[in-house]
């Protein structure tokens, strides 16, 4: 099979790579990139855990090939936390509310509730649990993630005031 050059930023860092032209977004994050905080559960799109930011779009990273995103942005988990091990004020809000459990839907959740917030700055506990349905955890039965997302859209806003 032929090779293709792909091109795109990642996490604010250049990324170039010949790959197969079939490999998936996903693939290419953890295998290409090294950056495994991408996790891959249902290979279909349902369960949310592969959600990464594109262009500043939530995207299922399991449902593109890598050659779909050349000449993107492409936010992964990784981007969030700061150099220095500062957390973002997500992934704070998510341990300080015990957010997580076996943690691994929390990357897609995180990514997805990144894009929420900035949607929704002022989220209800309905649109939370909306803008949740797309992933799925099989762990925390949502309660603890809803705190966590309500509470980040609180300090956020104290921030902004």
């Amino acid at each position: 099979m032929n090779l293709v050059t792909v091109k795109m930023r990642v996490n604010g860092i250049d990324a170039e790579k010949e790959i197969e032209p079939r490999l998936l977004l996903s693939d290419f994050l953890r295998e290409e990139l090294n950056l495994t905080g991408t996790h891959v559960g249902c290979e279909h799109g349902v369960c949310g855990a592969c959600t990464i930011l594109v262009n500043n779009e939530s995207a299922r990273s399991c449902l593109m090939l890598a050659v779909q995103a050349d000449g993107y942005e492409v936010e992964t988990v990784e981007s969030l936390a700061n150099e220095d091990g500062t957390l973002h004020p997500l992934q704070q809000a998510f341990k300080e509310e015990h957010g997580l459990q076996c943690g691994f839907c929390t990357p897609g959740i995180l990514m997805s509730m990144k894009r929420f917030l900035i949607e929704h700055p002022e989220p209800n506990e309905d649109e939370i649990r909306e803008a949740l349905s797309g992933n799925l955890c099989r762990c925390t039965g949502y309660t603890n993630i809803i705190k966590a997302v309500k509470k980040t859209s609180d300090n956020l806003k104290k921030v902004q005031v």
